[in-house]
């Protein structure tokens, strides 16, 4: 088997024990919850019925979640020829369906793609990455984009977002249930088992938002060293994905229009770091591995 393939593959099994230890996660919040009200099955059941809705939600809306996050908008070919035949162009490369494009109108060039298969994905571009790219750095971007939907990639990243954010909200309202009205409640009725609950909730509370930051950090890393390495192989000409992540990292600013944190893992270069992406004391807990890494590697291809 081809190398890059046994990764995809591999990154296809993590990608599911990501999921099911965010359904322990969820169901362990549920089952202390249930103490707390008197029954541990419904607080079960009632984990698993809010944890089945909004990943069905985020599996088959997530994308358009996030292309609203992101200010994007669908292009046609008639509006925009070049980038489309480009994409047009790398899909039948790829071999793949040619994903929906669409455009983020900023000046900060970047590029990002999601959804939830190669059937069912968008890839979108800033305008900015149009006006400061060549042709061959353009393909290089959209490659390595059309190889994170190829990757399957995209799946995690799509519903990651969703479920990241859903789960730093239910440690929020855990946390005000616990100090508003946990700690009365189970005075009144001096349950041990519910001090037992309101402990393990208080840990799981705390817990929560680190494991959603840790979701994020694994939807990046060895997955944009693959990605680039993917898109080297479908362009045959790695020097210009390397040239382009050089310039787009230069390019980024801080808080600028798409510096968005619960979107900076999908983006080819974090926003939210921009040329300090070089700094390795930046990038400890970035989504996001060193450009310089990753221009590297490319250019050793």
């Amino acid at each position: 088997m081809d190398p890059i393939y046994g990764r995809i593959a591999a990154n296809k099994r993590r990608t599911f024990f990501l999921f099911f230890l965010y359904a322990v996660l969820f169901a362990g919040i549920g089952y202390f919850v249930g103490i707390y009200l008197g029954d541990p099955f419904v607080g079960i059941i009632l984990a698993a019925l809010v944890f089945a809705v909004l990943f069905l939600i985020s599996f088959f809306s997530g994308q358009k979640v996030v292309t609203s996050m992101a200010g994007a908008r669908e292009v046609s070919k008639q509006q925009e020829p070049f980038l489309y035949n480009t994409v047009d162009a790398l899909s039948i490369a790829a071999g793949k369906p040619m994903p929906k494009v669409y455009i983020v109108e900023t000046e900060v060039p970047n590029a990002f793609a999601a959804g939830r298969n190669p059937e069912n994905a968008i890839l979108a571009v800033t305008r900015g990455l149009m006006n400061r790219l060549n042709r061959q750095e353009l393909e290089g971007v959209i490659a390595h984009e059309m190889a994170h939907i190829h990757n399957y990639d995209v799946l995690l990243a799509t519903v990651a977002i969703v479920l990241a954010g859903t789960i730093v909200f239910v440690s929020v309202i855990a946390r005000r249930m616990i100090f508003f009205g946990g700690m009365r409640r189970s005075g009144r009725k001096g349950g041990q088992g519910q001090l037992i609950a309101i402990a393990a909730l208080i840990i799981l509370a705390i817990l929560a938002p680190i494991f959603a930051q840790l979701l994020k950090f694994a939807i990046s890393r060895q997955r944009e060293y693959l990605a680039d390495a993917t898109a080297a192989d479908f362009t045959g000409y790695p020097e210009g994905l390397a040239s382009a992540l050089e310039k787009i990292t230069d390019q980024q600013v801080k808080n600028s229009p798409i510096d968005n944190s619960a979107l900076n893992g999908l983006y080819i270069i974090n926003p939210a770091l921009g040329a300090r992406s070089q700094n390795r004391g930046s990038v400890l807990f970035s989504t996001h591995p060193p450009t310089e890494d990753r221009v590297k590697r490319l250019r050793a291809m």
